[in-house]
């Protein structure tokens, strides 16, 4: 398993960061420029992304639970756990069952593998949507048996920053790759290189950029001299490239964690990133490395013409850093007030190390039973899974400009609470046609959901307005009643201006319904509008002869457009209206939302199956005589996702002997090169298995996903005449859990013969199990385990 930056940095000389940061005072920050103007990745929010999550049954070349997993061939669960984090699974289409327990609101507890298009897709909408501009893709020695499996992430990456409008680049971690000054020209000469043909490729002053993470650190993980790193930096910049450089903190001292003698390879690349994770932990920490590190650090750069790219890091949610956003935002601030002009968030998926902004599970009911593992929550404060993608989204505006800088956090935890970027209307000067008693317009923009204002009763029209103060960029307003009230339906339309006597329609007159089920909330979207003065003008109210208001907010646009944050309702009343062997047929009652709801995902075992947009839909593909559950979630234009209904089971009657194990999880005691277990359950025969060479005994396992009869097994080898005949020793065990333990045929040789299909069929009585494990002792036709498919009969 590959050394994590964590592992050894917080090792790397202990006490010298404390010696570091160490200092009370806040330096003012110099005049800066960038060395370089804005591209791809100057004046732009770049992320660290790992995608290096892999899962049993999901084909990637490795094989087991990448990174999930202490132990990657074995199912993750709580004994068997790496993680400090629970991602949000609501978004992925594919989701691969682990031996954790369900998660708390009884929903399966499943993880995404980056293998699957889908999923690295899904992350780079969310980069599209929270102005991440650049991804780095790490790149561990690929000469490693990790190498097949990264090189495939190369080319997924590249298809999806291309669909989302992203950038990427290939940022090579060097960390304990012995032989790295030759093989990483070879690599990138021979493989990376091609990458840069594509449009999404980051360039950066003309030129492609290339990342290396590592050079400098003083310990036994990256063991090479000065000279050889530049020559390794020299190289890179003879092909053309621009060479960005992750480097130790110390890097301008040669102290701590820096070997002493590097400042000249530091000064070769053409930008810099010192890495922060396990330096810093809180507020404080960051104003000190503002002083020590921040300020001297960017004076440096500019002095030697080279970039400066500094880390931000949301914190290690295990390690309780994270203060609901309050750490992260005050490194955006130091950076932002220090004048840099680019920052490397690190990371977007480091759920093992818990510094992740990715969609991470909310609260403990989507996070495991027992499992240990925080939620977003953990400090009382209730935050939406995308909380630290808005945070993102919103440091990065403004580090350009964009919002005004400010040391408080303008980002809500809560998206539903107001977004990303603040209640623009708060405490701003407010006006209205006309008051009744003492109800006056100020208490709409006051942040007390308790006090109103109330206009002239019985005299529509009636109008409120707010002075945002200056012309900003709008993307929707809430407006609220206080939630003790009862419902009623107020008939406004919403108007906006620049000078405050001309204004333009934003929202038509129409009905808007206040309703205490839904929090007396409405949310009118807008695109996007450039304003300085709102005004709703009321011209009819169910509930009272006069225009009512506790709150007006106002909402800058998302980054995806648009600024409606309010999720469906969660569907009603499913109920299974039917089943076959391979389908299951569903109806429930249909979801509201203030906009509209535009569809529904229909999930399988926690994974999203298909989507509708009425209210019934039959689920097909399904495995017979198996037991599902079933759950199903609303969609609105904008993307938001309300909770899942309730959970129903049904089981799908029996077939007619189809293959239990076509397409199913496999898991196995190791395997040669790229021929990994999932080969055996693709239906392929021409696709196989081989287990680790000369190192019997070697087992392969199938998890048919519940407790099925099964009594009969097929194993097959290609059915090509160049696979000459040879007998495999064979035993066939199996059992309700993975330990698979109850024997149903026992050790034997198994004939595999070109003549007859390479085929061996075993039989045995009946029974009942999830696993079926072949476990091999001798193969006279090469020192390894081998199957091209391996199928399971109920008969």
């Amino acid at each position: 398993m590959t050394v994590t930056r964590r592992r050894f940095l917080t090792t790397a000389a202990a006490g010298s960061a404390a010696a570091l940061l160490a200092g009370p005072d806040l330096l003012a920050a110099p005049a800066a420029r960038a060395a370089s103007p804005a591209g791809d990745v100057v004046g732009k929010i770049t992320v660290g992304y790992q995608g290096w999550f892999a899962c049993a049954g999901d084909g990637a070349p490795i094989g087991g639970w990448w990174h999930w997993a202490q132990n990657w061939a074995q199912t993750p669960s709580p004994s068997n756990n790496v993680i400090k984090a629970w991602p949000d699974m609501r978004e992925y289409t594919h989701a691969y069952q682990t031996a954790y327990s369900n998660l708390g609101n009884g929903q399966p507890a499943t993880l995404f593998s980056s293998y699957d298009q889908q999923t690295v897709d899904t992350h780079f909408l969310w980069m599209q949507q929270n102005g991440c501009d650049t991804a780095a893709l790490q790149r561990f020695n690929p000469n490693s048996s990790e190498g097949p499996t990264r090189d495939a992430m190369a080319t997924k990456v590249r298809s999806s920053a291309e669909t989302h409008s992203r950038k990427f680049y290939i940022m090579y971690d060097v960390t304990g790759w012995t032989a790295m000054q030759a093989e990483i020209k070879a690599d990138w000469t021979s493989k990376m290189s091609a990458l840069t043909a594509s449009s999404a490729y980051a360039h950066q002053n003309g030129k492609p950029v290339v990342g290396i993470w590592g050079f400098g650190f003083n310990d036994a993980n990256h063991p090479w001299d000065a000279a050889t790193c530049l020559d390794v930096i020299t190289w890179f910049k003879s092909q053309g490239c621009y060479v960005m450089g992750g480097v130790p903190r110390e890097w301008r001292t040669g102290t701590g964690g820096s070997r002493a003698g590097y400042l000249g390879v530091y000064h070769a690349f053409d930008m810099l990133s010192p890495w922060m994770v396990g330096a810093i932990g809180t507020a404080a920490d960051s104003d000190n490395a503002y002083t020590n590190l921040t300020v001297p650090d960017l004076a440096d750069c500019t002095a030697n013409n080279v970039d400066y790219q500094p880390c931000v890091l949301p914190g290690d949610l295990s390690g309780r850093q994270r203060v609901h956003g309050d750490f992260m935002w005050r490194q955006f601030y130091n950076m932002a007030r220090a004048g840099t002009q680019s920052v490397y968030i690190s990371m977007f998926d480091e759920y093992g190390e818990g510094n992740q902004i990715a969609k991470t599970a909310e609260n403990q009911s989507m996070s495991p039973n027992g499992a240990g593992l925080l939620a977003l929550d953990e400090d009382g404060t209730a935050c939406s899974s995308d909380y630290y993608l808005r945070l993102t989204a919103d440091g990065g505006r403004m580090l350009k400009g964009q919002i005004p800088l400010t040391a408080t956090r303008p980002t809500q935890p809560v998206a539903g609470s107001g977004g990303g970027s603040g209640n623009l209307a708060l405490g701003k000067p407010a006006s209205a046609s006309g008051t009744s008693q003492n109800f006056g317009p100020g208490n709409a923009v006051d942040g007390d959901p308790n006090t109103y204002w109330e206009s002239v009763n019985n005299a529509f029209p009636q109008w409120f307005q707010v002075d945002l103060g200056s012309v900003a960029a709008v993307g929707s307003v809430v407006m609220k009643l206080p939630a003790s009230w009862g419902a009623r339906t107020q008939t406004l339309a919403l108007a906006g201006s620049s000078d405050g006597s001309t204004f333009s329609t934003l929202a038509a007159s129409a009905g808007r319904t206040f309703d205490p089920a839904t929090g007396n909330t409405v949310t009118i979207n807008v695109g996007t509008a450039s304003v300085r003065y709102l005004r709703a003008t009321f011209t009819a109210n169910t509930g009272w002869p006069a225009g009512q208001l506790s709150e007006f907010q106002v909402f800058a646009p998302t980054s995806g457009g648009g600024g409606d944050t309010t999720p469906p309702t969660a569907p009603t009343n499913l109920a299974v209206t039917g089943h076959t062997s391979s389908s299951v047929s569903l109806s429930w009652t249909a979801s509201t939302d203030n906009i509209g709801v535009t569809g529904y995902q229909v999930r399988v075992n926690g994974t999203t199956a298909l989507t509708v947009t009425k209210t019934t839909a039959t689920v097909t593909g399904l495995s017979p005589s198996t037991a599902y559950s079933f759950a199903v979630v609303a969609t609105d234009a904008l993307g938001n996702v309300s909770l899942p209904s309730a959970t129903v089971s049904a089981t799908t009657d029996p077939a007619t002997n189809a293959n239990l194990a076509l397409g199913k999880p496999t898991s196995e005691s190791g395997h040669t090169q790229s021929y990994a277990s999932s080969n055996t359950v693709d239906g392929d025969a021409n696709t196989y298995w081989e287990s680790v060479d000369n190192a019997f005994p070697q087992w392969l396992m199938v998890d048919l996903g519940a407790v099925t009869s099964v009594s009969r097994v097929v194993l097959k080898l290609p059915p090509a005449t160049a696979w000459a005949a040879r007998t495999q020793t064979v035993a066939v065990t199996g059992g309700a859990d993975a330990s698979a333990a109850s024997t149903l045929s026992a050790s034997a040789g198994r004939l595999f013969d070109p003549a007859t299909g390479n085929s061996v069929t075993i039989t045995f009585p009946a029974t009942s199990v999830r696993y079926v494990r072949l476990t091999f002792t001798a193969n006279t036709g090469w020192p390894a385990g081998q199957i091209s498919e391996f199928q399971v009969y109920a008969s």
